[in-house]
This record gives C-alpha cells, sequence and structure tokens, in this order.
C-alpha cells in the first residue's frame, strides 16, 4: 500500500502564514467586487429577465421517469440487489488486498477515461475502494434510467439520460480534494499553497465573468489574433452589417480559374480553419492554387437583433458571390460551408436553383446536418418550455450571450471541456496551458434574437428544412431535392455536435453526384487535419447506400488526413488556371489587412 505525506514527512510543508493572509486579504476584496458586480446585473425578483426556476424543463422529464419506475418496481429492486452485491464483492475483495492477496478489479474504468490516470487510483487500497464504489454507483444509477428509459419518449429519455450523466460526471471522486490523491500530495507538497493559488484563480474566472464562473481553458495572454493565431495574408475587400469578405493572397503563380468561398459557422468564429499555419486550411487551401475568399462574420449586438436567416443568406453568400465577381471577374465559384455555415449553403443553394442562379457550381459540407430529425445531444436543450425561456432572454437583450452557448457546447463533454479544468485550475492550483484550440473555443460569439430563434424553431424543432417547402426565404419555397450540384460531403466519427448518422442523411436529398468521406475524431479536429500531422484516418466509399451503417460496412479506412482527397475531388470538376489573383488589384480595393476587424470584436466587448 502506498503511502501519502504525513507532517514528519521531507515532502510536506507547513503553509506559509504570509501568504496566506495576503491571499484571504485578497479573497475578501476580490469577493466583494464580484459578488457586488453580480447583483448589479441581475434583474429584480418578479420582474422579466430572472428565468424560470427549471430552464432546462427537467422537473417534468425526472418526475416522469420516477413515476415509470414505480409501476416496475421490480426491475428497481433487482437493479438495488446488483448493486449491493458488487458492494459487498468489492469491499471483501479490498480487504482481502489489505491482508496483501491479489484480487481482480469489481469494475473497471474505460481505458480511455482519463480521469483516473494517476496511479494512486490502482496502487492504494483506499482509492483503489473510493474509485470502483464511484464506478458501482454510476453503473446502479445510469442501468436504473435506462430501464426506464424504454418506457418514456424520445426526447424525455434521451433528456434524462444526458442530465444524469452530468450528475454522475461531477460527483467523481476525482473532482474533489479528500478524494482525489494527486490534489492531496500536492497539497502536502506545497503546504496548501496550491488550493490559495486555486481559489485565486477561482476569483480570475468569476471576475472575467463578471460573477458568473467563466473558466479559463488556456492562457489568453498568449494569443492575439492576427499576431500568432489567424495570420495568413490576405485582404478584407468587401464588408456589409453581417460580414467581412476576405481574400487570401496568392502563394502560386497560377490558380485555379474558379474561385473557393468558405462560409464559416457564425456560432463560432472562422480563424479554426486558420489557427496556426502548421493546421491551416485556408493557408493549405491558397498553396494549392485556390483562390480562397472567407466570409468573417460580425459579433452582433443588440442593434443586429432582428437580423434573420434570411438576411444573413442575403448578406453572407450572396452578397460575397456579387463581391468576388467584381473582385476577380469569376461568376462561378466552389463554395465550402461549415457546420451552421454548411446549413445556410443547403439553403441558398435550394434558393439558387427555384431562381436559376448556377453561381455556385460545386457544394462542400464540413460537419452539416439539414435533417434534424436525429440530432444528437443538442436536442436535450430543444422543447417549447426551454425555448420559451431562451426567448424571453434574448427579447430582452437582442442577442444569446456568446458564452450561454459556448456553456451548451462544453456540457457535451463535460468530462473534458469542464471537470478537468475545475481539477488543474482549482484544486491543482495550476496555471492553464496555452492551447491556441482552446483559445478559439473560448472566443464565443453573440447570436441575433431572430436569427437564432428561427434556426431553433425551424430547423432543431420542427425540421423544416428538410421539408420540400417547408422553409421560405426571400419569397422562394425550398426544397433541397432540387439541388443537383456536386457535392462533397465530410462528416466525423466523434462529432457530438452534428453527428456523423445524421450528415449521411444529405446524400438521399440532393439531387445531384455525391461523395461522402468520414474522418476520424470529432467536430473539430477531425477537420481541421493536416496532412503533414499524419494523425486521424478518414473513411471513403463510392456508393451510398440508404443506410450509415451500410456505407460504413463497404468503406475503406485510409491512412491520414482528408484534405488531399476533397483538393482532388473538387480540381478535377475544372482544371482550368489562370493567372494568380493579388488581393485589392480587381474591381474592389483592399480595406485592411486579414483577418480583419470584426473578427476581433469578443463577446463582451
Amino acid at each position: 500500500m502506498t503511502q501519502d505525506p504525513t507532517p514528519q514527512d521531507p515532502a510536506f510543508r507547513l503553509p506559509d502564514a504570509a501568504l496566506v493572509s495576503r491571499t484571504m486579504a485578497d479573497v475578501a476584496e476580490r469577493g466583494q467586487r464580484i459578488v457586488a458586480d453580480f447583483l448589479k446585473r441581475q434583474a429584480p425578483v418578479g420582474q422579466p429577465g430572472n428565468g424560470s426556476a427549471d430552464p432546462f424543463n427537467l422537473g417534468g422529464a425526472f418526475m416522469e421517469m420516477a413515476t415509470r419506475l414505480m409501476t416496475n418496481p421490480s426491475r428497481l429492486v433487482q437493479a438495488q440487489i446488483g448493486f449491493w452485491q458488487d458492494y459487498l464483492t468489492l469491499w471483501q475483495n479490498t480487504a482481502r488486498r489489505m491482508m496483501g492477496g491479489e484480487v481482480a478489479p469489481v469494475i473497471a474504468e474505460d481505458i480511455k477515461d482519463k480521469r483516473f490516470k494517476d496511479e494512486a487510483w490502482r496502487e492504494n487500497e483506499v482509492f483503489d475502494f473510493i474509485k470502483q464504489s464511484y464506478l458501482l454507483s454510476a453503473r446502479y444509477l445510469q442501468t436504473v434510467v435506462r430501464g426506464a428509459e424504454e418506457e418514456l419518449d424520445n426526447k424525455t429519455a434521451q433528456k434524462v439520460d444526458f442530465y444524469t450523466r452530468q450528475f454522475v460526471d461531477a460527483l467523481s471522486p476525482t473532482n474533489f480534494l479528500l478524494t482525489n490523491p494527486e490534489v492531496l500530495r500536492r497539497t502536502a507538497e506545497t503546504g496548501g499553497e496550491n488550493l490559495l493559488k486555486g481559489l485565486s484563480n477561482l476569483l480570475g474566472d468569476l471576475e472575467r465573468g463578471k460573477g458568473n464562473l467563466r473558466i479559463s481553458m488556456t492562457d489568453r495572454s498568449k494569443f492575439a489574433i492576427g499576431e500568432n493565431i489567424a495570420v495568413t495574408p490576405g485582404k478584407v475587400v468587401f464588408q456589409n452589417d453581417l460580414m467581412q469578405l476576405i481574400q487570401y493572397t496568392p502563394t502560386t503563380d497560377k490558380v485555379l480559374k474558379r474561385p473557393l468561398l468558405l462560409l464559416p459557422p457564425w456560432i463560432n468564429k472562422f480563424y479554426i480553419l486558420d489557427l496556426r499555419p502548421k493546421n491551416s486550411f485556408i493557408r493549405w487551401a491558397v498553396a494549392q492554387g485556390h483562390t480562397v475568399f472567407v466570409c468573417s462574420w460580425v459579433n452582433p449586438d443588440e442593434h443586429l437583433a432582428a437580423k434573420s436567416f434570411e438576411d444573413y443568406m442575403k448578406e453572407g453568400p450572396y452578397a460575397a458571390l456579387d463581391a468576388i465577381q467584381k473582385a476577380t471577374g469569376e461568376k462561378q465559384v466552389n463554395a465550402i460551408g461549415y457546420c451552421l455555415g454548411g446549413t445556410l449553403l443547403a439553403a441558398t443553394l435550394a434558393h439558387m436553383a427555384k431562381r436559376k442562379d448556377t453561381r455556385i457550381r460545386s457544394a462542400t459540407f464540413f460537419t452539416t446536418m439539414v435533417d434534424f430529425e436525429e440530432a444528437g445531444e443538442l436536442s436535450v436543450f430543444i422543447d417549447e418550455a426551454q425555448l420559451q425561456a431562451l426567448e424571453e432572454k434574448m427579447e430582452k437583450r437582442g442577442f444569446l450571450e456568446g458564452r450561454e452557448m459556448s456553456n451548451t457546447f462544453n456540457m457535451l463533454r463535460a468530462n473534458d471541456l469542464i471537470w478537468s479544468f475545475v481539477v488543474q485550475n482549482y484544486l491543482l492550483g495550476q496555471e492553464p496551458f496555452p492551447f491556441d484550440l482552446l483559445y478559439w473555443n473560448d472566443d464565443s460569439t453573440r447570436m441575433p434574437a431572430a436569427m437564432h430563434s428561427f434556426y431553433l424553431r425551424r430547423m432543431y424543432q420542427g425540421n423544416d428544412l428538410v421539408k420540400p417547402g417547408g422553409i421560405t426565404l426571400d419569397g422562394v419555397a425550398l426544397d433541397l431535392r432540387d439541388v443537383k450540384v456536386p457535392t462533397y460531403i465530410l462528416s466525423t466519427r466523434e462529432d457530438h455536435i452534428a453527428p456523423w448518422r445524421s450528415t449521411y442523411r444529405a446524400t438521399q436529398i440532393y439531387g445531384g453526384p455525391i461523395r461522402f468521406v468520414l474522418a476520424a475524431s470529432g467536430h473539430i479536429a477531425g477537420v481541421a487535419n493536416p496532412p503533414e500531422s499524419g494523425k486521424y484516418s478518414h473513411w471513403v466509399n463510392d456508393t451510398l447506400p440508404p443506410s450509415p451503417e451500410g456505407w460504413l460496412e463497404g468503406a475503406t479506412e485510409l491512412a491520414g488526413s482528408w484534405w488531399p482527397d476533397w483538393h482532388r475531388w473538387v480540381s478535377a470538376l475544372d482544371r482550368t488556371e489562370v493567372p494568380a489573383r493579388i488581393p485589392g488589384s480587381g474591381a474592389l480595393p483592399a480595406l485592411e489587412d486579414a483577418p480583419g476587424s470584426y473578427v476581433k470584436v469578443m463577446a463582451g466587448d
């Protein structure tokens, strides 16, 4: 049995009295400011803006689950008997191990679970017991809940399952001082200075969130947009209320005749595709001979509250197509849409088809849903009660706060994006590591009230985009089956935001030639995966059977990035080359250097 430091051990340090005194004085002063600022921002009791006491509409879901459980008590009894039998075995095994015996674990953590990476969770009998107790309790809770889910409707079952996992994750022994061996060891070694530093980190995050906890995931001081991230050279050549259009500087003497238009999501910022030179899709596409244009969306405030999804179509892709023609003389382009930007691209293509507008000659969709029937765990946040509560907030402010959207995405991977930082920042007292991807993840954007309400209600709740004529934009009833252009669909296998089985449904909707490619990893890492990294494989299949399972069964796995596969596909559509185009040399003068000013507006500005 391994021993943790005691007061007699050399590794054990007494706390520095002066440091404790200074820290607590700082805590008191900063705490008063935080509380005062937080209270100032709250609406008085009984007035609009306080929101529902149950904003996630959980009460009804769990009450229905409890009712179902009580109608079949034998199932609950069986689960309890199984749980106590496993618990008794664990007690017996722990006793044998303390007496020097070798025993197999009653339950083991998932091999991918990083929470229990410290060796003490296996080598120390007490911490091994704590770990297995937690895992048994977690399994029991989830077994009971999933048993009840069989009699619940899909939406309620999904919500109960999701929030049960949130509860289970929050109660992990790794999240608490007295049950985390790594934290106990650090506390003994530093004389508690890690906890004082962690308290200071916690206060800093509360200050940054103006009274709300905004967990620091990275050292933000190490990054500056346009200086060491989003540095691919180019110029802003057009702008309107909703976007700046960036044209990137060529690095080849000849370029493909058709320009490439990139429509990123406006839930986040475009530079996920231009983080660093080594993993920049934009820089790589320029190097392959594409004249790249990117819509850098505005971070909207209350003045843009009335901007609609239709406005994003007209002032986004339609405005960009007009500007590209002025800048290059070319009418025809290849277009890429990423996530929400892809949903906008699909709607725009259906709109253009009705108007016989053929300027977009090919479409590429990165992790894009157009059929939202099975929209993954984000559906947990979409029901009438939650939408009404959200619309009440947006009506008051004119937009959805970027932090609220970011918190939703973080909950989809709570152990990685919430609890790991609680342990590292607040219990171990460590400073966040500088990581470009997490800087981008924390650089959240707001959503205009009118557009976001339309998107949630008509796409997620009503699934109207996939219905012929289900949505009308600018006087045109849309039908995605009218989309006949060559289409490349890129999905990622571990995507929690746009599940690949849902994105695959588009292969059975569009009317033109389609290539579907599945990349390893998730919504971000699977897309931003340069060939030079040697990471993550991808799957290809030239056939498109009705089911995603059928597609995967017949697919071939290939090592490395999917980027070269996409370039071969898109360049084969038209290999004509022309002299390289310099931003600002056409009919549109350069307004400012890339990445422009819109992208630099933070959600709190």
